[in-house]
């Protein structure tokens, strides 16, 4: 049997990137996944990629009526919600905070952690119908840090806490929360973003070298973990912050390489 045989899923930011990934694998996986996004043009290719089985709602997850309207849309067509998984965000500005406009402050804010309180608010009962979970994608620099990414990396440190706090408050009704914490991964949008870097010849090579196991994921790494945290194998998992990172918190293999090399 499939691990998420007959789950329906609705999924922020589906139709790009390590939510598009998600999607495929939650599709593969027997899940029927309800993609939420702002690009029509992406959420079309996505659901004809597909299938017909899976549903797109375009909508701004900001925004209170979008996503009250993506909860009953999803409640009308499928009956049901298991699976909630925030996974939409933006990155820039790349700056740091006396350079980050108020604008630019509320977008990363709205999109990164505002629209986690709208699907939970609106998304709650029936998550306490099925018992079902809440996923949050998180990110490494949650923990770490990130220069020039100020308010990227607050509103991931805000998620991971806020992920905790919601698996309190929410396990008395059985559904369980926990977030996934990439560090890199190969994007469409990390890809563009390196070409504009001043060394952006030597950015793959950068960034294979800062995870330990010795390169930069696709997606798909991301995904199986989602796939896991969405099943009933992880069943007894909750407030759990996963690092799918290939090691890069531990920071060793990048430091000692130039050392080795010099050996």
């Amino acid at each position: 049997m499939q691990l998420l045989t007959g789950k329906i899923i609705l999924l922020t930011g589906g139709s790009s990137g390590i939510g598009y990934e998600c999607a495929l694998k939650y599709a593969e996986a027997g899940g029927i996944v309800v993609i939420v996004s702002n690009d029509a043009p992406a959420l079309a290719a996505t659901i004809s990629t597909l299938g017909a089985d899976h549903h797109a709602i375009f909508a701004d997850i900001s925004q209170s009526a979008d996503v009250a309207q993506a909860i009953r849309e999803t409640l009308e067509r499928y009956g049901r919600i298991d699976v909630i998984h925030n996974n939409a965000a933006i990155a820039s500005p790349s700056s740091p905070l006396h350079e980050t406009s108020e604008t630019e402050w509320d977008q990363v804010m709205n999109t990164n952690l505002k629209s986690i309180f709208l699907t939970t608010r609106y998304g709650i009962p029936a998550l306490k119908e099925s018992r079902g979970c809440i996923i949050n994608t998180s990110s490494l620099v949650a923990e770490i840090g990130q220069e020039n990414h100020a308010a990227y990396t607050a509103s991931k440190g805000a998620v991971n806490t806020l992920t905790k706090s919601m698996a309190l408050d929410y396990a008395p009704f059985h559904i369980r929360v926990n977030a996934v914490a990439p560090a890199g991964v190969w994007t469409p949008m990390l890809r563009e973003w390196g070409k504009q870097q001043p060394n952006g010849h030597g950015f793959e090579q950068y960034m294979n070298g800062i995870h330990a196991l010795g390169y930069c994921p696709e997606g798909d790494v991301i995904a199986d973990a989602c796939v896991f945290l969405a099943s009933d194998k992880a069943r007894f998992i909750t407030g759990h912050v996963m690092h799918v990172s290939g090691g890069a918190e531990l920071g060793y293999r990048a430091l000692m390489q130039p050392v080795e090399a010099g050996l």
